[in-house]
């Protein structure tokens, strides 16, 4: 289509446009989006709610998007402030549970495969990612679910990258000692 044909779409013809470019763009990323407000909201009706409210706002300011970005990071961004603030909304901004500060540092995942597949089930994982402090919960699931650079994860969650290696080493470390406390508590 030419530049001056383009410029003389009818309303309906570039709703119709953007409506498409805005599908092809994020609607891949539908699934990643209910997977990350699935464990900040730790429901599934919830994260249904949020990802809908997610694609609605990312339709809304669809036309601040700059081409090239990395649409996925840009959308799991908007799914991530709709969860903070249905979190407030529920009275949940608070740290629900406290890292467990004994659990020494040397010990992080010697063989984190082994120990889960050995050990655990999904549904202890599942309750133990869950019990998680939220801060904590999604630089967890943004890295090793979602499989985000530190860099992506740093710019959806608008903290330094120093702060998200920080905040995942903690995290991995705190899963790992519930785990392993799981585990010796299942021995006895």
């Amino acid at each position: 289509m030419s530049e001056e044909v383009w410029n003389k779409r009818t309303p309906e013809q570039v709703g119709k446009r953007e409506h498409e470019v805005f599908e092809k763009t994020l609607l891949p990323y539908v699934d990643a989006a209910y997977n990350l407000a699935r464990w900040l909201t730790r429901s599934e009706h919830d994260a249904e709610d949020i990802v809908q409210e997610s694609f609605l706002r990312a339709m809304r300011s669809f036309g601040t998007f700059i081409p090239g970005r990395d649409a996925r990071a840009w959308l799991l961004a908007i799914v991530r402030n709709c969860c903070r603030t249905w979190l407030k909304r529920k009275g949940f901004d608070k740290p629900l549970n406290e890292l467990d500060e004994s659990v020494p540092a040397t010990e992080l995942w010697s063989d984190p495969e082994a120990v889960v597949i050995d050990n655990m089930n999904s549904q202890l994982i599942r309750r133990a990612v869950e019990e998680l402090p939220l801060e904590y919960r999604e630089v967890l699931i943004l890295r090793e679910l979602e499989e985000l650079s530190y860099k992506e994860i740093a710019q959806i969650l608008e903290i330094p990258l120093g702060t998200v290696m920080s905040r995942l080493s903690r995290s991995r470390r705190e899963l790992h000692g519930r785990l392993c406390n799981v585990i010796q508590e299942g021995r006895k």
